[in-house]
């Protein structure tokens, strides 16, 4: 049978819905001996800020049950370096563009956003999980009205749909989902990681530098499914789901609870082609299922 697995966020198409979370792929670069990008929907970048960022101290990364945490700090070259270095890799491709943008500030995502602009990228995604220093470091993403004030400050100047990256380290994600909703984002992304630690009982001392981290892996996936199930219901955004995806099931599982697409993170590290695994097992269900297009399973569990 005849199938079509292209999907649309909007006005931009993709071939499939299966992309990587940002900051688990790099720009591309380290998996394209691995995997054949001109397969995927989208690469995701890794964050760009504005100046390049050193990241945290090291150690950074700590394995846990179920997946692992990270307090990377969002090391990067910096938007001069992203702009001449990685754009041009990308456009190799037959592949879409995804942007991630971090920042301190609304001057620094805003910045990014106008370098951005004349760029050949097909979409930005603003990661609000980054501490606003201007408001005592709290996270952009934990504050409702912070989150609709960078996103208007953002639209205001982006050329590409911009996508919020929502935190999940709230009371209630779908009040952020709406406040996102509310400064005019063109599209949602859901989940960033959980924030956990790790004490090494031998040296009782934290496991990472930073004492916490971002918890991410097959852990959180139940509780980003139900993220993007109640966000689906709350908002008419299309969402990119993402959160512990180790197979095309776990990928299935958020389309079916409202996602457009899904990004495969933590995963990558385990199975350098997991994400056209993800691609191959998404096709095989619906020729199983008698599904010839993919938009007919957004959504349906209800």
């Amino acid at each position: 049978m005849s199938i079509s697995t292209k999907i649309n966020i909007a006005g931009v198409e993709f071939k499939n819905p299966v992309m990587e979370a940002s900051g688990t792929f790099g720009s591309g670069m380290e998996y394209a001996e691995f995997v054949d990008l001109n397969k995927l929907g989208a690469v995701v970048t890794k964050g760009v800020a504005n100046v390049p960022w050193p990241g945290n101290p090291t150690p950074r990364i700590a394995e846990v049950y179920g997946g692992m945490l990270n307090a990377i700090g969002l090391q990067n070259p910096g938007i001069d370096t992203f702009a001449t270095r990685d754009i041009p890799f990308l456009k190799r491709y037959d592949t879409k563009i995804v942007v991630n943008v971090c920042g301190k500030t609304t001057e620094d995502y805003i910045e990014v956003v106008k370098r951005l602009a004349n760029e050949p990228v097909d979409m930005l995604e603003i990661n609000i999980s980054c501490p606003n220093v201007k408001e005592g470091g709290i996270a952009f993403g934990q504050d409702p009205k912070a989150v609709e004030a960078i996103t208007r400050e953002i639209k205001k100047y982006a050329k590409q749909p911009v996508i919020m990256k929502l935190s999940p380290n709230v009371t209630d994600i779908v009040v952020m989902a709406k406040a996102a909703e509310a400064g005019g984002a063109d599209g949602l992304s859901l989940i960033n990681t959980l924030t956990g630690m790790k004490i090494d009982v031998e040296r009782q001392r934290f496991a990472l530098a930073n004492k916490t981290g971002g918890l991410s892996g097959p852990a959180v996936h139940p509780v980003a499914v139900r993220m993007v199930y109640q966000v689906a219901n709350a908002v008419n955004l299309p969402i990119i789901g993402m959160g512990g995806i180790m197979n095309a099931e776990d990928a299935l599982e958020f389309i079916l609870a409202g996602a457009t697409a899904v990004a495969v993170g933590t995963g990558n590290f385990v199975n350098p082609t997991l994400t056209l695994d993800v691609v191959k097992g998404i096709e095989d269900y619906m020729i199983r299922h008698g599904v010839n297009d993919i938009n007919d399973l957004i959504g349906i569990v209800k």
